[in-house]
Protein backbone atom coordinates (compact mmCIF):
# COMPACT_ATOMS: atom_id res chain seq x y z
CA UNK A 1 0.00 0.00 0.00
CA UNK A 2 1.05 3.23 -1.37
CA UNK A 3 1.07 5.76 1.93
CA UNK A 4 1.54 8.75 -0.61
CA UNK A 5 -1.98 8.00 -2.21
CA UNK A 6 -3.89 7.70 0.99
CA UNK A 7 -6.60 10.36 1.90
CA UNK A 8 -7.89 11.45 5.15
CA UNK A 9 -8.07 9.35 8.18
CA UNK A 10 -11.69 8.10 7.63
CA UNK A 11 -12.24 9.35 4.23
CA UNK A 12 -14.21 6.94 1.77
CA UNK A 13 -11.43 6.70 -0.77
CA UNK A 14 -8.87 5.82 1.11
CA UNK A 15 -7.82 2.05 0.71
CA UNK A 16 -8.18 -0.54 3.03
CA UNK A 17 -9.56 1.78 6.18
CA UNK A 18 -13.14 1.38 6.11
CA UNK A 19 -15.21 5.01 5.84
CA UNK A 20 -17.40 5.70 8.59
CA UNK A 21 -20.93 6.03 8.45
CA UNK A 22 -21.89 8.93 7.31
CA UNK A 23 -18.90 10.25 6.74
CA UNK A 24 -18.59 13.00 4.10
CA UNK A 25 -22.52 13.82 4.17
CA UNK A 26 -22.31 16.98 6.53
CA UNK A 27 -23.78 15.89 9.29
CA UNK A 28 -22.59 14.53 12.52
CA UNK A 29 -21.61 11.10 12.93
CA UNK A 30 -23.92 9.24 13.61
CA UNK A 31 -26.89 10.60 12.02
CA UNK A 32 -28.68 9.27 9.22
CA UNK A 33 -29.82 11.38 6.08
CA UNK A 34 -30.92 14.98 7.18
CA UNK A 35 -32.35 13.15 10.15
CA UNK A 36 -32.01 13.73 13.43
CA UNK A 37 -31.45 10.38 15.58
CA UNK A 38 -30.25 9.17 18.72
CA UNK A 39 -26.20 8.85 18.79
CA UNK A 40 -24.81 5.50 17.72
CA UNK A 41 -27.71 4.96 15.36
CA UNK A 42 -28.01 5.21 11.52
CA UNK A 43 -30.45 5.76 9.33
CA UNK A 44 -32.86 4.65 12.41
CA UNK A 45 -30.76 1.50 13.19
CA UNK A 46 -29.08 0.91 16.72
CA UNK A 47 -25.36 1.24 16.04
CA UNK A 48 -23.01 1.01 18.45
CA UNK A 49 -20.65 3.72 19.64
CA UNK A 50 -17.31 3.86 18.17
CA UNK A 51 -14.91 4.81 21.21
CA UNK A 52 -14.17 7.87 19.47
CA UNK A 53 -17.08 9.03 19.15
CA UNK A 54 -18.07 11.89 21.56
CA UNK A 55 -20.25 11.69 23.96
CA UNK A 56 -23.78 13.24 24.03
CA UNK A 57 -24.78 16.46 25.81
CA UNK A 58 -26.94 15.86 28.72
CA UNK A 59 -29.96 18.52 29.28
CA UNK A 60 -28.55 20.27 32.84
CA UNK A 61 -30.19 19.47 35.65
CA UNK A 62 -33.69 21.51 37.40
CA UNK A 63 -31.97 23.48 40.40
CA UNK A 64 -32.20 21.46 43.06
CA UNK A 65 -33.75 23.56 46.42
CA UNK A 66 -31.07 23.82 48.89
CA UNK A 67 -30.89 21.39 51.81
CA UNK A 68 -31.87 22.50 55.21
CA UNK A 69 -29.94 22.53 57.95
CA UNK A 70 -31.37 21.56 61.35
CA UNK A 71 -30.18 22.70 64.36
CA UNK A 72 -29.79 19.38 66.48
CA UNK A 73 -30.71 19.86 70.00
CA UNK A 74 -27.96 21.05 72.53
CA UNK A 75 -27.01 19.02 75.33
CA UNK A 76 -29.59 20.74 77.75
CA UNK A 77 -32.13 19.71 75.64
CA UNK A 78 -31.28 16.14 75.10
CA UNK A 79 -30.88 16.11 79.20
CA UNK A 80 -34.10 17.77 79.41
CA UNK A 81 -35.98 14.90 77.04
CA UNK A 82 -33.60 12.03 79.20
CA UNK A 83 -35.48 13.48 82.64
CA UNK A 84 -38.66 13.29 80.96
CA UNK A 85 -38.92 10.39 79.16
CA UNK A 86 -37.53 8.28 81.77
CA UNK A 87 -40.92 8.10 84.53
CA UNK A 88 -43.23 8.32 81.28
CA UNK A 89 -41.39 5.03 79.60
CA UNK A 90 -41.75 3.38 83.24
CA UNK A 91 -45.27 4.95 83.60
CA UNK A 92 -46.32 3.96 80.16
CA UNK A 93 -44.55 0.54 80.35
CA UNK A 94 -42.09 -1.00 77.81
CA UNK A 95 -44.44 -3.41 76.67
CA UNK A 96 -45.05 -4.66 73.07
CA UNK A 97 -48.01 -2.77 70.74
CA UNK A 98 -50.40 -4.90 69.45
CA UNK A 99 -49.49 -6.13 66.08
CA UNK A 100 -51.43 -3.47 64.24
CA UNK A 101 -49.64 -0.89 65.94
CA UNK A 102 -52.53 -0.10 68.48
CA UNK A 103 -51.35 1.88 71.52
CA UNK A 104 -54.69 0.88 73.35
CA UNK A 105 -52.90 -1.28 75.55
CA UNK A 106 -50.22 0.59 76.47
CA UNK A 107 -52.81 3.76 77.33
CA UNK A 108 -54.74 1.45 79.24
CA UNK A 109 -52.13 -0.19 81.63
CA UNK A 110 -50.89 3.73 81.93
CA UNK A 111 -53.99 5.18 83.09
CA UNK A 112 -54.25 2.09 84.96
CA UNK A 113 -50.87 2.27 87.50
CA UNK A 114 -51.62 5.90 87.57
CA UNK A 115 -55.40 5.48 88.89
CA UNK A 116 -54.02 2.92 91.52
CA UNK A 117 -51.18 4.83 92.56
CA UNK A 118 -53.18 8.00 93.10
CA UNK A 119 -55.73 6.01 94.88
CA UNK A 120 -53.03 5.07 97.65
CA UNK A 121 -51.47 8.34 97.87
CA UNK A 122 -55.39 9.91 98.51
CA UNK A 123 -55.85 7.12 101.63
CA UNK A 124 -52.16 7.70 103.01
CA UNK A 125 -52.75 11.77 102.79
CA UNK A 126 -56.37 11.84 103.70
CA UNK A 127 -55.95 9.22 106.65
CA UNK A 128 -52.72 11.72 108.03
CA UNK A 129 -54.39 14.75 107.71
CA UNK A 130 -57.58 13.85 109.45
CA UNK A 131 -55.70 11.72 112.48
CA UNK A 132 -53.46 14.96 112.87
CA UNK A 133 -56.55 16.75 113.57
CA UNK A 134 -58.82 14.17 115.26
CA UNK A 135 -56.13 12.60 116.81
CA UNK A 136 -56.10 14.95 119.76
CA UNK A 137 -59.90 15.90 119.79
CA UNK A 138 -60.44 12.51 121.99
CA UNK A 139 -57.81 13.14 124.80
CA UNK A 140 -58.90 16.63 125.15
CA UNK A 141 -62.03 16.13 125.98
CA UNK A 142 -61.34 12.80 128.21
CA UNK A 143 -58.04 13.84 130.42
CA UNK A 144 -56.98 17.04 129.22
CA UNK A 145 -59.76 19.90 129.34
CA UNK A 146 -60.66 17.57 132.43
CA UNK A 147 -57.67 17.88 134.62
CA UNK A 148 -57.62 21.99 133.97
CA UNK A 149 -60.78 22.26 135.40
CA UNK A 150 -60.02 19.94 138.30
CA UNK A 151 -56.97 22.33 138.75
CA UNK A 152 -59.36 25.08 138.98
CA UNK A 153 -61.31 23.64 141.37
CA UNK A 154 -58.55 22.82 143.51
CA UNK A 155 -57.30 26.47 143.84
CA UNK A 156 -61.22 27.85 144.21
CA UNK A 157 -61.58 25.79 147.00
CA UNK A 158 -58.03 26.65 148.82
CA UNK A 159 -58.73 30.08 148.71
CA UNK A 160 -62.18 29.58 150.31
CA UNK A 161 -60.45 27.48 153.25
CA UNK A 162 -57.76 30.01 153.61
CA UNK A 163 -60.90 32.32 154.20
CA UNK A 164 -62.61 29.80 156.66
CA UNK A 165 -58.99 29.36 158.64
CA UNK A 166 -58.77 33.59 159.49
CA UNK A 167 -62.38 33.16 160.73
CA UNK A 168 -62.86 33.58 164.92
CA UNK A 169 -64.76 30.59 165.73
CA UNK A 170 -64.08 27.46 163.90
CA UNK A 171 -66.51 25.94 161.46
CA UNK A 172 -67.31 22.71 159.24
CA UNK A 173 -66.55 24.68 155.90
CA UNK A 174 -63.14 24.78 156.42
CA UNK A 175 -62.90 20.67 156.12
CA UNK A 176 -65.59 20.94 153.13
CA UNK A 177 -63.32 23.40 150.95
CA UNK A 178 -60.11 21.08 152.22
CA UNK A 179 -62.42 17.89 150.94
CA UNK A 180 -62.69 19.54 147.70
CA UNK A 181 -59.62 20.28 147.00
CA UNK A 182 -58.30 16.62 148.00
CA UNK A 183 -60.55 15.32 145.25
CA UNK A 184 -60.05 17.30 142.85
CA UNK A 185 -56.50 16.76 142.59
CA UNK A 186 -57.23 13.00 142.87
CA UNK A 187 -59.34 13.51 139.83
CA UNK A 188 -56.11 15.57 137.89
CA UNK A 189 -54.20 12.46 138.73
CA UNK A 190 -56.06 10.08 137.27
CA UNK A 191 -54.34 12.18 133.92
CA UNK A 192 -51.77 9.73 132.67
CA UNK A 193 -50.31 12.71 130.40
CA UNK A 194 -50.12 15.40 133.54
CA UNK A 195 -46.88 16.52 132.66
CA UNK A 196 -45.31 13.29 132.74
CA UNK A 197 -44.04 12.02 135.91
CA UNK A 198 -42.79 15.40 136.99
CA UNK A 199 -46.12 16.49 136.97
CA UNK A 200 -47.27 13.42 139.28
CA UNK A 201 -44.52 14.01 141.70
CA UNK A 202 -45.61 16.98 141.91
CA UNK A 203 -49.36 16.54 142.86
CA UNK A 204 -48.34 14.20 145.58
CA UNK A 205 -46.46 16.68 147.02
CA UNK A 206 -49.56 19.56 147.01
CA UNK A 207 -51.39 16.54 148.34
CA UNK A 208 -48.99 16.15 151.25
CA UNK A 209 -48.72 19.54 151.95
CA UNK A 210 -52.32 20.06 151.82
CA UNK A 211 -52.92 17.99 154.60
CA UNK A 212 -49.69 19.87 156.63
CA UNK A 213 -51.95 23.12 156.29
CA UNK A 214 -55.52 21.51 157.22
CA UNK A 215 -53.15 19.87 160.72
CA UNK A 216 -51.74 23.40 161.27
CA UNK A 217 -55.26 25.63 160.73
CA UNK A 218 -56.87 23.02 162.73
CA UNK A 219 -54.01 23.21 165.87
CA UNK A 220 -54.45 27.21 165.88
CA UNK A 221 -58.31 26.92 165.90
CA UNK A 222 -58.19 24.56 169.19
CA UNK A 223 -55.83 27.57 170.94
CA UNK A 224 -57.84 30.47 171.99
CA UNK A 225 -58.20 33.62 169.63
CA UNK A 226 -55.81 35.88 171.73
CA UNK A 227 -53.22 33.04 172.26
CA UNK A 228 -49.65 33.21 170.71
CA UNK A 229 -49.70 29.80 169.31
CA UNK A 230 -53.01 30.23 167.66
CA UNK A 231 -51.23 32.94 165.67
CA UNK A 232 -48.06 31.12 164.95
CA UNK A 233 -49.75 28.11 164.06
CA UNK A 234 -52.10 30.01 161.27
CA UNK A 235 -48.99 32.01 160.11
CA UNK A 236 -47.24 28.11 159.30
CA UNK A 237 -50.55 27.08 157.78
CA UNK A 238 -50.42 30.37 155.53
CA UNK A 239 -46.78 29.81 154.65
CA UNK A 240 -47.21 26.30 153.40
CA UNK A 241 -50.04 27.57 151.36
CA UNK A 242 -48.85 30.95 150.04
CA UNK A 243 -44.80 30.62 150.22
CA UNK A 244 -43.73 32.18 146.96
CA UNK A 245 -42.58 29.09 144.35
CA UNK A 246 -42.63 26.42 146.79
CA UNK A 247 -46.02 27.11 148.54
CA UNK A 248 -49.68 24.81 147.44
CA UNK A 249 -50.85 28.16 145.09
CA UNK A 250 -47.77 28.40 143.10
CA UNK A 251 -47.20 24.92 142.49
CA UNK A 252 -50.98 24.23 141.82
CA UNK A 253 -50.76 27.38 139.05
CA UNK A 254 -47.26 26.22 137.67
CA UNK A 255 -49.05 22.31 136.95
CA UNK A 256 -52.66 24.57 135.31
CA UNK A 257 -49.57 26.41 133.19
CA UNK A 258 -48.57 23.19 131.80
CA UNK A 259 -52.00 21.77 131.22
CA UNK A 260 -52.72 24.63 128.96
CA UNK A 261 -50.17 24.61 127.44
CA UNK A 262 -50.75 20.87 126.68
CA UNK A 263 -54.48 22.09 125.84
CA UNK A 264 -53.13 24.85 123.06
CA UNK A 265 -50.61 22.20 121.78
CA UNK A 266 -53.74 19.91 121.25
CA UNK A 267 -55.95 22.28 119.79
CA UNK A 268 -53.31 24.06 117.37
CA UNK A 269 -53.76 23.72 113.60
CA UNK A 270 -50.15 24.48 112.37
CA UNK A 271 -48.39 24.65 109.51
CA UNK A 272 -47.49 20.76 109.10
CA UNK A 273 -51.40 20.26 109.28
CA UNK A 274 -52.06 23.01 106.28
CA UNK A 275 -49.59 21.61 104.27
CA UNK A 276 -51.44 17.97 104.55
CA UNK A 277 -54.69 19.14 104.11
CA UNK A 278 -53.38 21.17 101.17
CA UNK A 279 -51.61 18.11 99.46
CA UNK A 280 -55.00 15.93 100.15
CA UNK A 281 -57.20 18.23 98.01
CA UNK A 282 -54.35 18.64 95.58
CA UNK A 283 -54.83 14.34 95.17
CA UNK A 284 -57.99 14.55 95.12
CA UNK A 285 -58.51 16.73 92.53
CA UNK A 286 -55.76 14.94 90.32
CA UNK A 287 -57.75 11.90 90.89
CA UNK A 288 -61.04 13.47 89.92
CA UNK A 289 -59.21 14.39 86.78
CA UNK A 290 -58.07 11.55 86.04
CA UNK A 291 -60.86 9.35 86.92
CA UNK A 292 -62.67 12.08 84.63
CA UNK A 293 -59.86 11.58 81.72
CA UNK A 294 -60.08 7.94 81.66
CA UNK A 295 -63.35 7.86 81.51
CA UNK A 296 -63.39 9.95 77.97
CA UNK A 297 -60.64 7.75 76.83
CA UNK A 298 -62.78 4.59 77.32
CA UNK A 299 -66.15 6.08 75.80
CA UNK A 300 -64.03 7.63 72.50
CA UNK A 301 -61.89 4.38 71.93
CA UNK A 302 -64.28 1.46 72.54
CA UNK A 303 -67.59 3.41 72.23
CA UNK A 304 -69.24 3.20 75.74
CA UNK A 305 -70.86 5.93 77.27
CA UNK A 306 -69.83 5.09 81.06
CA UNK A 307 -68.22 2.80 83.03
CA UNK A 308 -69.92 2.49 86.02
CA UNK A 309 -66.71 1.54 88.32
CA UNK A 310 -65.45 4.65 87.32
CA UNK A 311 -68.24 6.55 88.36
CA UNK A 312 -68.50 5.28 91.23
CA UNK A 313 -64.74 6.02 92.64
CA UNK A 314 -65.18 9.14 91.48
CA UNK A 315 -68.30 9.44 94.09
CA UNK A 316 -67.12 7.85 96.45
CA UNK A 317 -63.97 10.43 96.11
CA UNK A 318 -66.06 13.51 96.35
CA UNK A 319 -68.32 11.79 99.26
CA UNK A 320 -65.55 11.00 101.54
CA UNK A 321 -63.60 14.18 101.00
CA UNK A 322 -66.95 16.42 101.86
CA UNK A 323 -67.54 14.24 104.84
CA UNK A 324 -64.04 14.30 106.26
CA UNK A 325 -63.15 17.84 105.46
CA UNK A 326 -66.74 18.42 107.40
CA UNK A 327 -66.41 16.10 110.53
CA UNK A 328 -62.48 18.11 110.40
CA UNK A 329 -64.08 21.38 110.42
CA UNK A 330 -66.87 20.29 113.50
CA UNK A 331 -63.95 18.48 115.60
CA UNK A 332 -61.37 22.02 115.15
CA UNK A 333 -64.28 24.62 116.00
CA UNK A 334 -65.12 22.80 119.59
CA UNK A 335 -61.42 22.06 120.29
CA UNK A 336 -61.20 26.27 119.55
CA UNK A 337 -64.31 26.68 121.47
CA UNK A 338 -62.86 24.76 124.20
CA UNK A 339 -59.59 26.61 124.51
CA UNK A 340 -60.72 29.56 124.36
CA UNK A 341 -62.79 28.90 127.32
CA UNK A 342 -60.30 26.91 129.42
CA UNK A 343 -57.59 29.78 128.66
CA UNK A 344 -58.49 32.08 131.80
CA UNK A 345 -59.03 31.44 135.10
CA UNK A 346 -62.35 30.17 136.65
CA UNK A 347 -63.70 30.36 139.83
CA UNK A 348 -66.91 29.42 142.03
CA UNK A 349 -70.32 28.37 140.00
CA UNK A 350 -68.42 29.26 136.38
CA UNK A 351 -66.18 25.81 136.75
CA UNK A 352 -68.99 23.63 136.58
CA UNK A 353 -70.63 25.63 133.79
CA UNK A 354 -67.36 25.62 132.00
CA UNK A 355 -67.42 21.62 132.19
CA UNK A 356 -70.64 21.77 130.77
CA UNK A 357 -69.81 23.62 127.69
CA UNK A 358 -66.75 21.53 127.74
CA UNK A 359 -68.01 18.61 126.81
CA UNK A 360 -71.23 19.93 124.53
CA UNK A 361 -67.85 21.61 122.51
CA UNK A 362 -66.35 18.08 122.14
CA UNK A 363 -69.29 16.25 122.12
CA UNK A 364 -69.09 13.17 119.31
CA UNK A 365 -65.65 13.68 118.57
CA UNK A 366 -64.96 10.03 119.74
CA UNK A 367 -67.22 8.98 116.93
CA UNK A 368 -65.70 11.38 114.37
CA UNK A 369 -62.39 9.81 115.81
CA UNK A 370 -63.32 6.51 114.74
CA UNK A 371 -63.99 7.37 111.34
CA UNK A 372 -60.33 7.23 110.43
CA UNK A 373 -60.87 3.75 110.28
CA UNK A 374 -63.15 4.09 107.49
CA UNK A 375 -60.96 6.17 105.54
CA UNK A 376 -58.15 3.42 105.11
CA UNK A 377 -61.62 1.12 103.74
CA UNK A 378 -62.62 3.73 101.70
CA UNK A 379 -59.13 3.62 99.74
CA UNK A 380 -59.07 0.01 99.64
CA UNK A 381 -62.29 -0.27 97.98
CA UNK A 382 -61.20 2.99 95.65
CA UNK A 383 -58.33 0.87 94.40
CA UNK A 384 -60.92 -1.66 93.74
CA UNK A 385 -63.03 -0.03 91.61
CA UNK A 386 -59.92 1.69 89.95
CA UNK A 387 -58.90 -1.73 89.43
CA UNK A 388 -62.04 -3.51 87.99
CA UNK A 389 -63.26 -0.86 85.85
CA UNK A 390 -60.34 -0.92 83.48
CA UNK A 391 -59.47 -4.92 84.21
CA UNK A 392 -61.41 -5.93 81.35
CA UNK A 393 -60.04 -4.33 78.95
CA UNK A 394 -56.43 -4.77 79.89
CA UNK A 395 -57.75 -8.56 79.59
CA UNK A 396 -59.53 -7.96 76.11
CA UNK A 397 -55.64 -6.70 74.73
CA UNK A 398 -53.98 -9.43 76.10
CA UNK A 399 -51.65 -6.81 77.74
CA UNK A 400 -48.66 -8.37 79.09
CA UNK A 401 -45.57 -6.63 79.77
CA UNK A 402 -42.10 -7.31 79.50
Amino acid sequence: MNPGKAGPLGAGGGRGIPPEPGAGRGTPAGSGAGQDTPAGSAGGRDTPQSPSSPQPRRAPAAPSAPPVHRRAPGRPGRLLARIVSGPLAWAGGTGSPAPDGSTTARDLALRHRLLLALSALLTLSLFVSYQGVHGDANPLRTSTAPTVLSLDTALYALGEAQRDAARPVPTSDFQKQISVAVQSLAAAAADDDLAGPAGRQALQTVAGLITVYAVKVQQSQLKAEDDVLRKAYLSYATGVLTEKGSGIRDRLKDLQRRQRATVHRQTSFGPLLWLAWGATLLLALVLTAALLETQRFLRHRFRRRYNRQLLAAGLLTLAGLAVTVLFTVWTHAGMSDTRTLLDRPLSGPHIPEAGRHTASYLAGTGFRAAASVWILIGGVLLMALAETGLRRHINDYRFRPR
